[in-house]
Parts: C-alpha cells; structure tokens; sequence
C-alpha cells in the first residue's frame, strides 16, 4: 500500500489514511521539537501547580480514540511520577459527561488534561465546561490538533489553561485517528517523563527508525492478513492493553464492523474473554519490553499455538533475551531500552496498518468507511443535559 501513487490510492478510497499512517515519522520529530520549543512554558505551568497544590489529580480525557491516549500512557506514567504530588487517572469525556459527580470534585485540585483532534466533539467541550462549572482549583492542558477547533480557540487566553497545538499535519483528513493518536500519545509522555531531553530525543529517534521499518515492510503486513479470518483480537498488558483496544478500534472503524474484533489483556484474556477464538480468528499480541511483563505475554502466546483453534498467531516485539517462537513482527534489538509506552507509536502503526489492508479486502474505502453515516469523523447527534 505505502509504494502505491496517489492516483492508485484514490479510487480504492485510500489516499488519506494511508498517506497519514506513513507519514506518522515525521510527525513524531515535528512533535519533538513543538515540544522543545515550549518546554521552558510547560516546565513553569507545572510547577506553577506543585507550588500552589501539594497533589493535585491529573484527569487525561478525550472521547473515542482521543481517550486511549490516556489509556495508554497512564500505567507507565504512573511508573515514574511522584504520586504523592501526583494523582493519575484516564477518565474518557463520554464517562464525565453523564457522570460528572463521580470524577469532578470541588475540593480537589484537578489537572484536566484534554487530548482532541477536532476538539469539536459535544462530550470534549461539555467535559471541559463541567469541570469549570464543579471544580474550585481547575487547570487545564489542551492538546490538540486543530487550531480552529472549539477547545482550542477557549484557551487562548485563559492562563490556566495551557494549549499545546499538535503539528498541522496531525490533523487526520481521514475517518481514522492515525497520526492524531500518535502524536498526542507522545506530547504527553514527553511533558511528564522525567528524563532529560536528550534521552527523550533518543527515544524519538529511535521510535522514528522503527515507524520507517513499518512502512518498509508493508508487504509483510501484508502477508499477515492474506489468510482467510473473520476475526481479528488484539493483546496486550500494561498501556499496552490501552494500545490493543485503539488498535481492535480501528479495524472495527474501518471495516464497518465487517470484521468481527475483540481486545484484552494478557493475563485477562483467560477469564472469559478467550472463548472469542476460533479457526477464523487472527490474534495479535503486544509483547512488552518489561522482561517481567514479558513472561506473561509469551505465555498467552505459547498457548493459544499449544490450543490449535485460531487460525494466525502473531507476536509484535522487540528482539529479547526471551522470543516467541512462531510468527512475529520483530524490531531490533537497540529498542530493547525504550518503554512500552513509547514503542506504543510504532506498535500501533502495524495495528492502522493491518486496518487499512483489512478495510479493502472487505470491499470497504478506508477515508471513508461508514456508507450510511451511522458514525462522523466528528461525532453528531448528542444532547448535552444541563447539570444542576
């Protein structure tokens, strides 16, 4: 798909999604450097809080995809953070919205931290309007992709509210949130990883490296999905679990539910859940960097080959001390050192990747993959209620 013209890629209604996850690289140092330039007024804002607060709850929200990024980053930024100043949570807007009262606390002083692409969505600014309406000591991180967008344009001019614009070309032209997602998920791990920033530049680098291996071997990809599934499961533990639901999203997006998908973790998978396999059943596993997390990772796949039912196996790792032996994507070993949670930009390129594939061989355009309108690249149709 990634070697095709534009004028191959429109026809099958395909040109933005896949001009969008191929260019995803280049995003990420585009977003390195947003972040270097506005490190000195992220750094003051912040300490701005820890000076005022002795802890202050920090809410990552967002609907849909926009709410995996704090899926996915919250474990490992839980890891690292002192959360006895810090208290981390991921709380999707649709779950505020129709339950302010049981996340939105007067008394507490909250970091509400709102990760959108259009920023138009009814919950995103809804979420943002309860919280100025409940919460005494509120402050807020928009990052966004849209400068127009309606979360956006309400933080100009608010110092309490620090807006953090995404590069333009973030800003998905197609159904599917790709480089929207990424990039997001990345600003964020930069803001509150507690390494220097030539430690972050390195794993920048080194995230970048592997985005270009994905699209290097697009043809493997494509290998991986030729064979005859109807279902497709995506596994993973810790932020991967966060990773393994946006990417179970995306063929269920762009396949129009055409292709049946399911997400866990590893180790839950067993309880219940496992029963979703069968012979038409592709499985795909995120497999940590963490050689603790991993041993339970290589479980699960040792023993969905030990039961013979689903039809494909794949592993998505780095090159470990400790490997699965069957069919894998692997990465070089060099991104042994580098945290789930960034090799989660990598990882899910495969994920849009196989989504993309997976919407053309159902007869699906993947710009454009819902023929009845039943969902919108902005969500429509949704009635705020007035909380009293």
């Amino acid at each position: 798909m990634f070697t095709l013209s534009m004028e191959k890629l429109m026809p099958i209604g395909a040109s933005f999604t896949t001009q969008e996850i191929k260019q995803q690289p280049e995003l990420w140092g585009e977003t390195f450097a947003l972040y270097s330039k506005k490190s000195p007024e992220i750094e003051a804002f912040l300490q701005n809080l820890t000076e005022k607060h002795d802890r202050i709850r920090v809410i990552f929200t967002g609907a849909g995809t926009s709410a995996y990024v704090g899926d996915t980053i919250t474990p490992y930024l839980k890891e690292i953070v002192d959360e006895k100043k810090w208290d981390l949570m991921s709380v999707p807007t649709t779950a505020i919205v129709s339950n302010p009262y049981q996340f939105l606390k007067a008394d507490i002083p909250t970091l509400l931290i709102s990760f959108a692409r259009s920023g138009n969505s009814p919950e995103s600014v809804a979420a943002v309007e309860l919280a100025e309406q409940m919460i005494t000591d509120l402050y807020q991180i928009t990052i966004a992709c849209s400068k127009e967008g309606k979360l956006a344009q309400r933080a100009i001019g608010d110092d309490s509210n620090l807006l953090l614009l995404m590069p333009e070309r973030s800003n998905d032209q197609g159904f599917a949130m790709t480089g929207s997602y990424t990039c997001m998920t990345l600003t964020a791990l930069l803001i509150f990883d507690s390494v220097s920033v030539e430690e972050k530049l390195s794993i920048v680098e080194t995230i970048r490296r592997m985005g270009q291996s994905v699209i290097s071997r697009g043809a493997d990809i494509e290998r991986m999905i030729a064979s005859d599934f109807e279902r497709i499961i995506y596994l993973g533990s810790g932020g991967f679990e966060g990773l393994a639901r946006e990417a179970q999203l995306k063929i269920l997006e762009l396949t129009a539910g055409k292709i049946a998908t399911s997400f866990d973790s590893s180790l839950g998978f067993r309880h219940g859940p496992k029963s979703f396999v069968n012979e038409k059943a592709a499985v795909f596993l995120f497999v940590s960097n963490h050689p603790y997390t991993r041993q339970y990772d290589l479980d699960m796949l040792n023993e969905l080959r030990q039961d013979q039912i689903a039809g494909y196996i794949c592993a998505i790792a780095v090159d470990g001390e400790t490997n699965y032996t069957g069919d894998t994507f692997l990465f070089d070993s060099d991104a042994r050192i580098i945290p789930d949670a960034y090799m989660s930009l990598p990882y899910v390129m495969i994920g849009q990747t196989i989504a993309l594939l997976a919407s053309i061989k159902v007869g699906n355009t993947p710009d454009t993959p819902s023929p009845s309108g039943t969902v919108n690249r902005v969500v429509q149709g949704v009635t705020i209620h007035e909380y009293k």
